[in-house]
């Protein structure tokens, strides 16, 4: 991998101008979440618009990615262009706090990789700053406004934190996104779970939850779950 871009088996993303690089938690989300016959996806604070790429991958939807960074606006467009997907990928610059409220009940998927740092102390890229930390996007706004986006049983897709899990599942619920899914990322055998997966579902609060873990890696290489989930993607 260079700096300035990340090679996927069939795509590639040029990440220059943008704060944030790709990462595993990017990766996961877009290789884990369940596009299934969605015909029209938000991808709320796309950055290089990775997610939105894997998705359009994965199925036949329309999808939008929304940034409120302009540079980062131009590079998932440039991304996206030059993926085999762009006649249904686009992007909009817009802040989510304002975009939300005219787009009500418009998407059945939507999918964040949000920012989730609460420390005090933060670098000197403000750019970086406002991608990694929830001063641009709290757990309340986002649940918020993909609950109004979301037609009635639309579903909600996040990658957070583990310790921030059971904060963002009351804050989906208070807004009518109930947990469908939840799968615990673990870096090796024994260590605490780093991140969850979490699914939601609008509307629907007796849904079953589907608990799993996943397993990153075992003796010093990926494990082989985490190899069949991103199977379709990483060379």
């Amino acid at each position: 991998m260079g700096n300035e871009y990340f090679k996927f088996k069939k795509f590639t993303i040029k990440q220059d101008k943008c704060a944030m690089k790709v990462g595993t938690d990017g990766v996961l989300l877009g290789a884990w979440t369940n596009a299934g016959e969605s015909t029209n996806i938000a991808d709320i604070g796309t950055g290089t618009g990775l997610i939105s790429i894997m998705l359009a991958q994965k199925c036949n939807a329309v999808i939008t990615g929304i940034e409120v960074d302009e540079d980062a606006c131009i590079q998932a467009l440039e991304n996206m262009k030059a993926s085999p997907w762009k006649d249904r990928l686009n992007v909009i610059k817009a802040d989510i706090t304002d975009y939300y409220s005219y787009h009500k009940s418009e998407y059945d998927l939507i999918v964040s990789n949000p920012p989730f740092y609460k420390e005090k102390t933060k670098g000197y890229s403000e750019k970086r700053n406002m991608a990694r930390h929830t001063d641009g996007l709290d757990f309340n706004t986002l649940t918020m406004a993909a609950s109004f986006m979301l037609k009635e049983k639309g579903r909600f897709c996040v990658i957070l934190p583990y310790i921030s899990a059971n904060e963002f599942i009351g804050n989906a619920a208070s807004c009518k996104l109930y947990l469908k899914s939840r799968t615990d990322v673990i870096t090796k055998p024994g260590a605490t779970p780093k991140r969850v997966l979490l699914e939601f579902r609008k509307g629907q609060f007796n849904v079953e939850t589907e608990i799993s873990e996943l397993l990153l890696s075992e003796n010093g290489e990926k494990s082989e779950a985490y190899k069949a989930l991103t199977s379709d993607f990483y060379l």
